[in-house]
């Protein structure tokens, strides 16, 4: 599978880079970044700390997707709108780790996907898609007495919160209940906030350091405490399951698809 790679040079880019270039079946094409980028190019496999491999970023992401049978996408909302089109337009792969998208921007997407097969996920990690299948079935067996509390925490430099991560478990543990996320969920509190509802889904965000992702999820009933947690290590994670994730799209319909559907679970 000939794979792109959109913010090539970014953290995040350059780990997906060394997976692409370590899985078999897989060879890189080329990467994008911003006009202007000091990265314009540049060798993918340098920046990876690789060594030349002769593929190169550029800022003209269309020329990739021409080119690319799946472009791997974890950039910044507005770009990745850009790109899903771009996908459409090329009926490609296109494998969205971006997180942090409005409403009227996940219409875009979904429009996008009636001509592209694009998977989207707000984690790529095997562990977290795991957790969130785990997630939406202790929901479902459990009643509202178990409150439900999602916790996560990442490094200082993420702007978004709660991340697309805490999300996607929260929405897991809201399937399990059968009730809508935006209803039920409770982002932050502050002040005099009375009881705690029953039902609601809580969230608590930290942020600081270096801290790749952790998460967990709380359900707290009466003299009773269960509590899901995955710890991510390393940025390489979330390259591997969008790897993975690019290879399994390779001949389906078009569509929005999660690593819920990759994994099939």
């Amino acid at each position: 599978m000939k794979l792109a790679i959109m913010g090539a040079a970014g953290r995040m880019g350059r780990a997906l880079i060394a997976a692409a270039h370590a899985t078999p079946g897989c060879e890189l094409i080329g990467g994008s970044e911003a006009p202007g980028s000091t990265a314009i190019g540049a060798d993918l496999g340098e920046l990876a700390g690789l060594g030349r491999i002769g593929a190169f970023v550029t800022d003209k992401p269309v020329e990739l997707f021409v080119a690319a049978e799946a472009v791997l996408d974890f950039t910044r909302p507005e770009a990745s709108l850009d790109h899903a089109e771009l996908a459409a337009q090329a009926r490609i792969v296109h494998v969205i780790g971006t997180t942090g998208f409005t409403p009227q921007q996940e219409a875009r997407i979904e429009a996008a996907a009636a001509h592209a097969v694009i998977v989207k996920s707000g984690n790529m990690s095997l562990g977290v898609n795991v957790l969130a299948g785990l997630t939406r079935r202790l929901a479902q067996a459990l009643d509202e007495d178990f409150d439900i509390e999602i916790v996560e925490m990442h490094h200082r430099h993420k702007v978004d919160a709660p991340s697309g991560t805490a999300l996607l478990l929260g929405r897991a543990a809201a399937e399990g209940r059968g009730v809508p996320l935006d209803e039920r969920m409770v982002a932050a509190r502050h002040g005099h906030t009375g009881e705690r509802r029953r039902g609601d889904i809580g969230f608590a965000v930290l942020r600081g350091g270096d801290v790749v992702g952790d998460h967990t999820v709380v359900f707290a009933g009466p003299m009773e405490r269960i509590e899901l947690t995955h710890r991510a290590a390393s940025r390489d994670i979330f390259a591997r399951g969008a790897i993975k994730a690019a290879l399994w799209g390779a001949g389906k319909p078009p569509g929005l698809y999660s690593m819920q559907d990759v994994l099939g679970i």
